[in-house]
């Protein structure tokens, strides 16, 4: 048979079956006179099992690997493998759904802090709305939940330091206000922090974030990485 009427057979379009072939999960079968393939029906049997097999969410080269194993053994490790991933699947779908009811009972409306994870919920709670704070709330969220629940105690009691940074919004770099607060930021750090700031992922956060803030503001935390350094040595 030609390919076209392979292809209305066994349930697949004439291009997939071309990749089929490319892909090598379908022999090529011999070819007639005039050039043309001649399918028999062994090849709609395949093309079955392909589909099948597809169905179950296997991949091609999984496929491949299981139309090579004529006895199935590979079959049934490859479909073991599939059901364990997805029942984590189904776990990460049944944890983003908790946490979706969770925010589905808040009464009134939903602010962006509502979508956060716990652990950095926790922490935004203590965070002062407006000035430097707001632009940390921002920052905060790209820390991992380990170092974010290190931060709680520290945001707690920060109120007076994100008053003190938003008061050196237009001072100059070298106002003495802005190594006394650099020392007063190094002592509420936790451990977890100081010990990447010396790191180079540290000195480019310092180059964005002299961008960000003011410069009096951006030279607080050049001073904290330069005594973290010194502390670390």
């Amino acid at each position: 048979m030609r390919i076209g009427e392979l292809a209305e057979i066994a349930g697949v379009s004439t291009r997939a079956i071309r990749h089929y072939h490319h892909m090598g999960l379908l022999a090529e079968p011999t070819r007639r006179a005039n050039g043309y393939r001649d399918y028999r029906l062994r090849d709609a049997v395949v093309l079955a099992r392909i589909r099948r097999l597809a169905e179950l969410g296997l991949s091609l080269d999984e496929i491949r690997d299981v139309l090579a194993d004529d006895e199935g053994r590979e079959l049934r490790e490859v479909l073991l493998e599939l059901d364990a991933d997805l029942a984590r699947e189904q776990q990460a779908l049944a944890a983003k759904r908790a946490r979706l009811s969770r925010l589905l009972a808040i009464e009134g409306d939903l602010s962006a802090d509502a979508v956060v994870s716990p652990e950095m919920a926790d922490v935004l709670r203590a965070l002062p709305g407006e000035g430097f704070a707001r632009f940390d709330r921002e920052m905060m969220s790209l820390l991992p939940p380990d170092v974010l629940a290190e931060l709680g105690p520290m945001v707690e009691g920060a109120a007076d330091l994100y008053a003190r940074l938003d008061a050196l919004h237009d001072a100059a770099p070298d106002d003495p206000r802005v190594a006394a607060l650099a020392a007063d930021v190094l002592r509420t750090m936790p451990e977890s922090m100081l010990g990447g700031l010396g790191e180079e992922a540290g000195e480019r956060w310092l180059g964005e974030l002299g961008v960000e803030v003011s410069p009096a503001q951006a030279a607080v935390f050049h001073q904290v990485m330069a005594m973290a350094k010194e502390r670390n040595r």
